[in-house]
């Protein structure tokens, strides 16, 4: 078999995929497979009300699925009325057109196998989750072929596995798969393809390609235009061939209006969606951006950070110092750098709920060339297999994180420093590492502290209130010389109702200072209806060593559950 082992791989990736994506669906008369809510529905609403309520503007048929079946996720922010009364989509329409003959297909299924045909219905969810998967593994087998022209088989079979299990490419075509991402990647391992072939050999139907592609990819995400870049800047990498490459532009200038009106043509179903919505063939969705103040958190911060999260990818950019020599070199720099700057610079830089930064995953198949020109010098090297070892330990890391990440343990929004490194590789967090989501306060070892008790109990309180004044479930006066002194709050609690957004709290309080410490009740290790602990420690500042201390539960809605225990110690040093 030609080039076995990088086939093997991608095998391999398809395997972890489908595996990881059965995991995922839970079956039950009260659990269902749901990947066109959120973000998704915005993508996805498109189909429905197409094909089926025949309504794209108005979308009065969306109230009545959101109450059977939740997709909007609270206030309907998935599109916004304009003048005329119509409403117009917040997302773009190019994902829901590849989404098309997976709906259609599940359309008919539902019609014949007494299915709800509302768009819906199982039979919908299974063909868009799905959908996702088929584009984006088409996507690493065509990236595959793409990377042999360049490398030796090993370095992209280590490059593909990497880059597929060592990252968020997982989350984000095996579970989310109502999100563009997917189907962009493999938009971009065409655009590779189809600049690669033009400039193998200039003809118009390339040029149409790349055309066509450049201005669909826009309607999908409309960033994705520095896509650009790749045609643009390919063929640059020294001054000879970047002027071999523009005489070959100017030889073939046809071309380049051809690609123009394809891009146009690639672009148009948007532009007539907005003309029949909104009355104008250019509408204003509403994105915000920060090109002055780059955020630099979406690659290093503890929230998010590509870099914190998915560590692999310190290489893609390392790579780039290994491209001076291939044709793509200048193009994929180009590319890589304006396209970080883009997506760091967006207004909501945390991109919602997320696993690592989702933005950049689409256009990994760029990411490959650095990363497997890197892994090319590698395999030249003895201590390669040191390399071999780290990229399994990272893959390892990944495949546990993303079970984190379903569990909740590694959270979608509210990460931070000191939370990472009580989970990190922690297979059973503690309360007391659940409540450094919240909690910034812990102390490392309590060796040499004198331990002393404030108050306990271990009868069942019943407690049940509105307002946090009547939460109160401890309340007493610290007054102490020492060091150094921390509270800690020990809890077991049955909750009953309302604990979704319930808090305990502390507030340390004198005349001059107040400190408030919180965690909330509701985390992955916990159950509504169940007995439930709770562990958090207090540092209490000097200012503050004779002062009132209280611990209660606050909440937005009525909270009802028992006091089953409760232990406040003071620690002196």
């Amino acid at each position: 078999m030609k080039k076995p082992i990088s086939l093997i791989a991608c095998f391999v990736v398809c395997v972890v995929i489908l595996q990881y994506r059965g995991t995922h669906m839970t079956l039950g008369p009260s659990k269902r497979v749901m990947v066109t809510d959120w973000d998704c529905l915005g993508y996805y609403m498109f189909l429905p009300g197409a094909f089926i309520y025949h309504d794209i503007a108005q979308l009065k048929w969306l109230p009545e699925i959101d109450a059977k079946y939740k997709v909007i996720g609270g206030e309907f922010y998935q599109a916004g009325k304009c003048a005329n009364g119509n409403y117009v989509g917040k997302y773009l329409v190019g994902v829901s057109i590849m989404e098309t003959p997976f709906f259609l297909v599940a359309h008919c299924v539902a019609k014949h196998d007494g299915y709800p045909p509302d768009g819906f219905s199982p039979p919908y969810q299974y063909a868009i989750a799905f959908a996702a998967i088929f584009y984006a593994l088409l996507g690493v087998f065509l990236l595959r072929k793409f990377l042999l022209n360049y490398f030796g088989d090993l370095s992209v079979a280590i490059s593909l596995c990497l880059l597929c299990l060592a990252t968020n490419f997982i989350q984000y075509v095996a579970v989310d798969g109502g999100l563009s991402h997917a189907y962009i990647f493999l938009l971009y391992v065409l655009i590779l393809y189809s600049t690669k072939k033009w400039h193998q050999r200039p003809s118009l139907f390339w040029a149409a390609i790349m055309g066509f592609i450049i201005g669909f990819a826009c309607i999908c995400r409309p960033t994705e235009a520095v896509m650009l870049f790749i045609p643009l800047m390919w063929g640059t990498q020294t001054a000879e061939a970047a002027k071999a490459k523009w005489a070959l532009v100017k030889n073939n200038k046809g071309h380049v209006l051809f690609a123009i009106l394809f891009c146009l043509l690639g672009a148009l179903p948007q532009l007539i969606y907005w003309k029949y919505t909104s009355g104008s063939w250019f509408f204003e969705v509403g994105s915000s951006w920060n090109f002055l103040n780059p955020h630099l958190q979406v690659l290093f911060g503890w929230e998010k950070g590509w870099f914190i999260y998915t560590p692999i990818t310190v290489f893609f950019v390392i790579g780039m110092f290994f491209m001076k020599k291939f044709p793509f070199g200048e193009s994929v720099l180009w590319f890589c750098m304006l396209n970080i700057y883009i997506i760091i610079s967006w207004r909501d830089w945390q991109y919602g709920g997320s696993f690592s930064t989702r933005a950049l995953m689409e256009s990994y198949p760029v990411f490959a060339l650095p990363f497997t020109a890197l892994i090319e010098q590698i395999n030249l090297r003895k201590w390669r297999w040191g390399f071999y070892l780290l990229g399994l330990y990272l893959l390892v890391v990944n495949i546990f994180q993303h079970d984190q990440y379903h569990k909740t343990i590694l959270h979608y929004y509210d990460m931070n420093r000191q939370y990472y490194g009580r989970i990190y590789l922690n297979p059973h967090p503690s309360p007391l590492d659940m409540s450094m989501l919240d909690n910034k306060d812990m102390l490392p070892d309590a060796k040499g502290y004198t331990i002393k008790v404030l108050g306990q109990t271990d009868v069942s309180k019943p407690v049940k209130f509105k307002e946090s004044a009547e939460g109160t479930l401890f309340d007493t006066t610290i007054s102490a010389q020492a060091a150094d002194l921390w509270i800690l709050v020990d809890c077991a609690i049955k909750t009953k109702q309302g604990y979704w957004d319930a808090h305990l709290n502390t507030i340390l309080t004198n005349d001059d200072t107040l400190k408030h410490n919180q965690v909330r009740m509701f985390n992955p290790i916990t159950k509504e209806d169940g007995s439930n602990e709770y562990m958090f420690y207090i540092h209490v500042p000097r200012q503050l060593y004779s002062s009132h201390l209280r611990l209660y539960i606050s909440d937005d809605a009525d909270f009802e559950g028992t006091v089953e225990k409760m232990t406040i110690s003071e620690l002196v040093k």
